[in-house]
């Protein structure tokens, strides 16, 4: 799938030191209403979305995020739970307006506002991100910088096409009668899952 940069990681911190910010990058995130969870490997990940997934009463999930799931098993995982599982451009395009889970990667976060910065190139990040009711993303614990200045910077050496987006918890807005509803516009649950160890995504095809 089209990406926005072609070498994310090139840009990101070095050595992927940032978990030193993870606590601040919770403590944000969580008063954006997000809910965050932390985990040690992919596989760990997998089992935590399937067990949100029997909680939601989920059916169907969309995801961008092939290589990363095929890898943790989760795939098989979906088919055994009887959940119909949709991970190619095409399937995603058709299901992602019925399904009750998407599943995305972030680029990386950000600890200031407890934001996840996305690689939104692709109109299937964007589908499995706002279509859904519950959006799952996964995170790499490492790649935290510390507030949006950083998080420009990187922007500024990585862009080469597209547009790229900034997600604080889950959809909300005030335009009726100035009173919050959660979920109008897009997802109404935000769960971001950070893990401490993940691979080099060298086949991910978001």
């Amino acid at each position: 799938m089209k990406k926005t940069s072609s070498e994310w990681n090139r840009h990101l911190p070095a050595g992927g030191d940032g978990a030193h910010l993870f606590p601040e990058f919770e403590k944000r995130a969580k008063a954006a209403a997000a809910e965050v969870f932390r985990v040690k490997t992919l596989r760990e990940a997998a089992a935590l979305i399937l067990a949100l997934s029997g909680q939601a009463g989920a059916r169907k999930v969309v995801s961008t995020e092939s290589f990363l799931l095929n890898e943790a098993g989760l795939k098989g995982a979906f088919t055994a739970a009887g959940i119909e599982f949709y991970n190619v451009q095409a399937d995603i395009a058709a299901h992602a307006p019925t399904a009750d889970i998407g599943i995305s990667g972030g680029e990386f976060g950000i600890a200031e506002s407890g934001s996840v910065c996305q690689d939104s190139y692709s109109i299937e990040s964007r589908l499995v991100s706002t279509l859904p009711p519950v959006h799952v993303v996964l995170l790499d614990s490492n790649l935290i910088v510390p507030g949006i200045s950083e998080a420009f910077a990187i922007l500024s050496r990585a862009f080469e096409r597209g547009y790229v987006t900034f997600i604080t918890g889950p959809s909300r807005t005030a335009d009726i009668e100035v009173v919050l509803t959660i979920g109008v516009h897009g997802p109404v649950r935000l769960v971001i899952i950070a893990v401490d160890e993940c691979p080099e995504e060298g086949g991910n095809t978001q």
